[in-house]
């Protein structure tokens, strides 16, 4: 059996993270995804990542995270002849999907209303930092520029640190996820109506969706979100020192608060109300601080988890990959003879599996323009 989303053509014409990985996103669920580039100017992303030979050879590990399940050609989209060859694939697509600054794609004739009069069943995806409307539509920005922009840095680290961004581009990752979602909104509308539509991912909204929780409560009371580092409002969230490494716990409601207190052996701690935790943050924080620092992290954790309160060692990602939970999920998907030398090239997947039709690697990232000599892209 096929993934779900098989039959379905999407033409990438996406570059560096937010717009790949949500062609990634469909290519993994069985979509037959092809990647457009320009030969003079191809995606940055493939000179970026942790291998100095992979970026100069053009296949960076930043590009290998989302360049699987992907058919790659090289197109002049400033030349007629790349413009017609890509309306040819446009005329077979299901899904298109571009994230170059708002406008730049009209000014080509490759805007929605031009590829949609040629195939009005097209889903037309456009990702930019700020969106295809508004004052900022013309400003470019990357997931670093959007986290300053946004309010997101400035409620992130400590006093003494000052504003820090996500150690992930979360806000990338996040838009890709988002526009995978809308494009499967928009398929599931044209399969009850025959239409497509036009759909306009904006960074900038994906990160106040990240931040719904504190943006609610600063429009309801003009309560400013403060940048608390490893703390939480509750004292029984949050990071601590042990003897030996940081622990994160996570009493987070009543019935959890209470059981951590009876296990460490202060009922009288115990709160019947959140604003009474609240109010007893300074106590219980210092109390506790105390307690955790007097045997290992590790030792803490299996004690913990064994009461029933969510709790983990700060690990390395190193660590985190090694247990067992990652393989018994199926998230990083393996190409075995991967490469010139046959190594094994190992990424993630997806964040959610199927029970029919689960997210699966079908083919290894491509160099520019692989497919360029082979003319079956246009069946």
């Amino acid at each position: 059996m096929g993934g779900a989303l098989e039959r379905l053509r999407v033409i990438d014409t996406t570059h560096v993270l937010a717009g790949p990985f949500a062609a990634y996103q469909l290519g993994v669920l069985g979509a037959d995804v092809i990647k457009i580039e320009d030969p003079n100017d191809p995606d940055q992303a493939r000179m970026q990542g942790s291998d100095p030979a992979l970026t100069d050879a053009g296949m960076g590990t930043a590009f290998l995270a989302q360049g699987s399940n992907k058919r790659c050609m090289a197109l002049d989209l400033k030349t007629p002849e790349g413009r017609d060859a890509l309306l040819a694939l446009v005329e077979a697509a299901d899904v298109f999907v571009e994230n170059y600054r708002p406008g730049a794609f009209e000014a080509l004739g490759l805007g929605y209303d031009a590829l949609s009069a040629r195939n009005p069943g097209l889903v037309y995806c456009s990702i930019s930092a700020f969106g295809a409307t508004g004052p900022r539509r013309a400003q470019t920005g990357y997931d670093n520029v959007i986290q300053a922009f946004c309010g997101m840095m400035a409620m992130t680290g400590t006093g003494d640190s000052g504003p820090l961004k996500c150690g992930a581009p979360v806000i990338d990752y996040a838009t890709g996820t988002t526009a995978a979602f809308a494009i499967s909104a928009a398929l599931l509308h044209r399969a009850r109506t025959g239409r497509g539509q036009h759909v306009d991912v904006s960074m900038l909204d994906v990160a106040l969706m990240l931040m719904s929780a504190p943006l609610t409560g600063y429009l309801w009371n003009g309560a400013h979100p403060q940048p608390m580092g490893n703390d939480f409002f509750f004292a029984t969230l949050g990071c601590y020192d042990t003897a030996d490494e940081p622990l994160m716990i996570a009493a987070s409601n009543l019935a959890q608060q209470e059981r951590l207190w009876r296990l460490l052996g202060h009922p009288e701690m115990i709160q019947s109300a959140n604003n009474a935790r609240i109010a007893a943050h300074a106590a219980e924080k210092s109390l506790l601080a105390e307690i955790f620092a007097t045997r290992p992290a590790a030792a803490w954790e299996e004690t913990l988890l064994a009461a029933r309160i969510p709790a983990a060692r700060v690990r390395r990602l190193e660590e985190a990959l090694a247990d067992p939970q990652i393989a018994a999920r199926g998230v990083l998907g393996t190409h075995e003879g991967w490469g010139t030398q046959g190594q094994r090239l190992r990424v993630p997947l997806a964040g959610f599996t199927l029970s029919e039709t689960p997210p699966e690697l079908r083919s290894a990232p491509q160099s520019v323009g692989a497919q360029d000599g082979d003319r079956r892209w246009r069946d």
